[in-house]
Order: structure tokens, then C-alpha cells, then sequence
């Protein structure tokens, strides 16, 4: 069992919490994390870089001089990739570097990294926090008590509206705060972060898909053997 911090909305102190087994089971899959980093990362590129060819260039429709008789070697087109100002060999060109990946690998990334920073204890576990409006004054008074303020956090919500919109707008325009959903994080925004704030309701809504999981994966097994039996 791996246990976090737990806090307060406004930052006192509470027992340590006991994170889901479902999530938190302390293994680390190195293979994952760096297909889902790879993955993305290659997706945040634009891929719009674009170079001229010699048929691109403007100019050099004419031989620069006559063929033979000036000693010179011969040219054809001042355009060419050999001249300055001429056509680019084998430059990039417009492309899509997109990548895709399972979606169990990127479960197991997002996993891992979780792990991961629950083994260095850098996730710490808050009560929601209810923002009836943007605020980031109490936001980072909150950061500062969990000892963060000087760090690169990540702040997980549950996702319940307007709370978690109100959330992302205190923490926007924090240097070095990042907050989202926590069922939208991803293995490169965990690994990013040096510490994860994590909400109780959203660790809550972790456990009881673990547990319905568990239970589906009992019937399942309980069918085969009625089958076996039957047969």
C-alpha cells in the first residue's frame, strides 16, 4: 500500500492517505514511459518547415554563359543547388510527424509515471477545492503551505464544473502550474511536473472503476468455469 500526504483545501495538515491500488501499485514500465514521451512530443510538431528547390527559386532560366570556349566550367543555371542562392538539396518539406500508440500503453505510461512520482513522494492528495470564482491568491497560498511554491506542480481535478474551470483560471498565471483534469493527464505532463496535487474526488472516482473492474473480471472468470462444467 502506498500512502500520500493529505491536506486541506487550504492547507492543514490530515492523516496520510492510502492512494488506490487500482493506480498506485509502485511498478514503474520504462518502456512505456518513453514510447508515450516519444509519442508525445512528436505530435506537438507542426511539421510547416518547407525549403526551395531549384525549380522553387526565383531566376536562372538562362545559362549563365556559353557551354565551351570560356574556360569556365559549365553551368546550367545560376538556380542550381552548387551556386549561393540557388535551390536546397534534400531540405524538409511540409510532413505530419504524427504517432500513434495503444491505448493500453498509454494507460500503463500514465500509470508508471504516477508511480513513479509516488515512489519519489511528489504526489500529495487535497480535499476538493471549491472555487465559487478565479482566485490564484488562495491557490498559491496552498502551494506554498504543501512547500511547492518553488517548484513545477501539476494540479489534478476531479473535472466537476464550474469548480475545476474556476481551478485552471487561479492557477494560469502561476509560473510553473499547470492544472488540469485528471482523467486528461498524460505520462509527459506527470514526468513533467516535480510534484502532482491530486484531488480526494478524483482519486474516489480511480478507486470505483478499480473495484468495477475487479468485479467484471470475477464474472468473467466465474462463466468459465460454469462452461467447463457444463461441458
Amino acid at each position: 500500500m502506498i500512502e500520500a500526504p493529505h491536506y486541506s483545501a487550504v492547507g492543514a495538515k490530515k492523516k496520510a492517505l492510502a492512494l488506490p491500488a487500482a493506480l498506485f501499485d509502485g511498478n514503474v514500465n520504462e518502456a512505456a514511459l518513453h514510447r508515450a514521451v516519444v509519442t508525445y512530443l512528436a505530435n506537438q510538431r507542426q511539421g510547416t518547415h518547407q525549403t526551395k528547390t531549384r525549380s522553387f527559386v526565383s531566376g536562372g532560366n538562362q545559362k549563365p554563359w556559353r557551354q565551351k570556349g570560356t574556360g569556365r566550367a559549365r553551368q546550367g543555371s545560376i538556380r542550381s543547388p552548387q551556386w549561393r542562392h540557388g535551390g536546397i538539396v534534400f531540405g524538409p518539406h511540409p510532413r505530419s510527424y504524427r504517432l500513434g500508440i495503444p491505448k493500453k500503453i498509454r494507460q500503463l505510461a500514465k500509470k508508471s509515471a504516477l508511480n513513479a512520482r509516488a515512489r519519489e513522494q511528489a504526489v500529495f492528495v487535497v480535499d476538493p477545492l471549491a472555487y465559487d470564482k478565479p482566485k490564484t491568491k488562495p491557490l498559491a497560498e496552498l502551494l506554498a503551505k504543501l512547500g511547492l511554491d518553488e517548484r513545477k506542480v501539476l494540479v489534478l481535478t476531479a473535472g466537476q464544473e464550474p469548480q475545476a474551470h474556476n481551478i485552471y483560471l487561479s492557477g494560469r498565471n502561476l509560473p510553473g502550474v499547470r492544472v488540469m483534469r485528471f482523467v486528461d493527464a498524460t505520462a509527459y505532463e506527470i514526468l513533467w511536473a516535480d510534484a502532482v496535487v491530486i484531488e480526494t474526488t478524483a482519486l474516489e472516482g480511480v478507486a470505483a472503476e478499480g473495484e468495477k473492474d475487479e468485479e467484471d473480471e470475477s464474472a468473467a472468470e466465474g462463466g468459465g468455469e460454469g462452461e467447463k462444467a457444463d461441458a
